[in-house]
């Protein structure tokens, strides 16, 4: 296909910007467009057809009618919302916030949701637990090069690729991909008890005085093996609105991690099968433990920080290593795709094994490099959710949509609302891809300008207090 020179420097080829100026051109484009702006720019709308009917329950009178018929296309397009920044940098942006706002809520607070700021003065460390060796790779030691020889510069390709291809172990490399989320629940499990141990009590005495909460993340390093980013804190038995017992200190739940991270229990065989030995899998040797400081002292082990970091990680994947977001079909894709020679290894290898652990379901997890598990998780107890912190998005666009349609004075258990929807599609042509893409670097903009207007304010409230 021609390019047209105007258009080149702009990334678009003429296919693209004739479709551009055709959307732009149509009668609904401006409805269209604020469509689009309503699901934040995402990159692959849900296309709905449909109708909502609401009506006043003791008259029957009809308070509002709204239906598709007269949408751009008869369609109306909501958010897909996609946690991958990969797939949808939009959603993923949501994602992320909703993130950031449930770990943060366990750290410092959230009177909205019935977490005391009090929570701050519990016991909390930010834990990172990290993947074994599978063999020396190409890294950036602090005081001296590479095991290879070179300083390698921070956005060297070859950075956590084998300095022997052949002989690193790929198959325990995604085995212990696969079973990071078994070697998490036997961390907990263990940590719990050494927790009881120290404090001189039997498990079941410690659930009536104390409770762990966490909240973690998964996060690739650059060798394409899974570690885990995680706040974990003590609390009284009810959770973080009740005190933790006096014994529990941050020195206390630092050891505690230590031997827990350590222990023998903290392993998972697998079994031997076909040319495979038998493994038990374990953390590896790095282990990084810091306290969570409330307002800080100079480290940057905030609370801020740390939900920000945890957040930031919740929207990726694989992919970071150069796989797919997306499951692979065969071998052949992954040359075909440019897929990096270490991460495509890591891929085959799931390949190959997947034939002798066949309830490990490798092959359908092979994009994954093995992990099968979810990126973010936490324990009951933690904070708010994910579901409540989205309910409280839908409620506050709901209030909105009421008062635009003039029903705040009517009560809600008065009304009825009746609807009809149906998927039709997903995505956009290749110039509202351009559009809406266009249309999520302004909002993006618009947030950050309202974040730094924010950020200068309170420092000018702090200088002058």
């Amino acid at each position: 296909m021609m390019t047209d020179p105007a258009t080149a420097s702009a990334g678009l080829d003429t296919a693209t910007l004739s479709d551009m100026l055709r959307v732009a051109g149509s009668p609904g484009f401006d409805r269209w467009r604020e469509q689009i702006h309503r699901t934040g720019g995402c990159s692959h709308p849900i296309h709905l057809t449909g109708w909502t009917l609401t009506r006043d329950k003791t008259t029957g009178e009809t308070l509002h009618r709204y239906s598709t018929d007269t949408e751009p296309g008869g369609h109306l397009r909501i958010a897909c919302g996609n946690r991958r920044a990969s797939r949808c940098p939009a959603c993923a942006w949501t994602y992320a916030g909703d993130t950031y706002h449930l770990i943060r809520a366990g750290l410092a607070g959230d009177s909205a949701r019935d977490i005391p700021t009090t929570v701050r003065e519990h016991p909390r460390v930010f834990l990172t637990l990290t993947a074994p060796s599978f063999g020396p790779v190409h890294n950036r030691p602090d005081t001296r090069p590479c095991r290879c020889g070179v300083r390698h510069a921070e956005d060297d390709a070859t950075l956590g690729t084998p300095l022997d291809p052949e002989s690193y172990d790929y198959a325990a490399a995604v085995l212990f991909n696969n079973h990071a989320g078994q070697l998490w629940q036997r961390f907990t499990n263990r940590l719990r008890r050494e927790i009881a141990a120290a404090a001189g009590l039997s498990q079941r005495e410690l659930k009536e005085v104390a409770l762990i909460s966490y909240g973690k993340v998964a996060e690739f390093q650059k060798r394409g093996a899974v570690h885990f980013h995680a706040v974990v804190r003590i609390d009284g038995p009810d959770g973080p609105d009740s005190p933790p017992p006096s014994w529990a200190t941050t020195e206390r739940l630092t050891d505690a991690i230590r031997a827990a991270a350590t222990h023998a229990y903290t392993t998972v065989t697998v079994p031997a099968a076909g040319d495979q030995p038998l493994r038990r899998l374990r953390w590896g040797t790095q282990l990084d433990i810091r306290p969570v400081k409330a307002f800080g002292d100079g480290s940057d082990i905030t609370e801020q920080a740390v939900a920000s970091y945890i957040a930031k990680y919740a929207t990726k994947a694989a992919e970071t290593t150069g796989s797919l977001d997306r499951r692979v079909g065969n071998r052949e894709a992954l040359v075909l795709l440019g897929v990096p020679d270490h991460t495509r290894r890591l891929v085959e290898a799931c390949f190959d094994l997947d034939p002798l652990y066949p309830d490990r379901r490798l092959l359908a997890w092979a994009h994954m490099l093995g992990f099968r598990g979810h990126f973010s998780t936490k324990s009951r107890q933690y904070s708010t959710t994910l579901s409540e912190l989205r309910q409280t998005r839908a409620d506050y666009r709901a209030a909105k949509e009421r008062t635009a349609r003039g029903l705040d004075d009517i009560e809600p258990d008065t009304v009825l609302v009746l609807t009809s929807w149906q998927y039709v599609g997903q995505g956009h042509s290749p110039g509202e891809a351009a559009l809406a893409a266009s249309i999520a670097r302004d909002i993006q903009l618009n947030r950050e300008t309202a974040r730094d207007a924010l950020g200068d304010q309170l420092a000018l409230e702090g200088a002058t207090a």
